[in-house]
């Protein structure tokens, strides 16, 4: 069983970074991609960043792109997810999710097998 934990959430105005942590224990971290996703009140999981195992691919949504990166270190078994030049929509749970099989519909929910119980990440205007 892997243990995924997300920490580093908080409240920061817009234009402000944040940078969320994802913990993973239970399992050879170096062979699982990661994803990000996020959820805001009343609408559904969307998908956000997505790392390959090995690290060497790296996906965002539209939305996210030039503003967010995300990376892993394995030495660590930890994934990242840095948030720059935060927007008021960006404000939502952030949840980090493993897939030890490296699908490539990386944008799925149902993908991941191990989910994290969501870190919250507050922009005001």
């Amino acid at each position: 069983q892997v243990q995924v934990v997300e920490s580093g959430g908080g409240l920061v105005q817009t234009g402000g970074s944040l940078r969320l942590s994802c913990a993973a224990s239970g399992r050879t971290f170096s062979q699982y991609a990661m994803g990000w996703f996020r959820q805001a009140p009343g609408k559904e999981r969307e998908f956000v960043a997505h790392i390959s195992w090995s690290g060497a691919s790296t996906n965002y949504a539209d939305s996210v792109k030039g503003r967010f990166t995300i990376s892993k270190d394995d030495a660590k078994n930890t994934a990242y997810l840095q948030m720059n030049n935060l927007k008021p929509e960006d404000t939502a749970v952030y949840y980090c999710a493993a897939d030890p099989w490296g699908s490539t519909a990386f944008q799925k929910v149902s993908t991941y097998e191990y989910w994290g119980q969501g870190t919250q990440v507050t922009v005001s205007s």
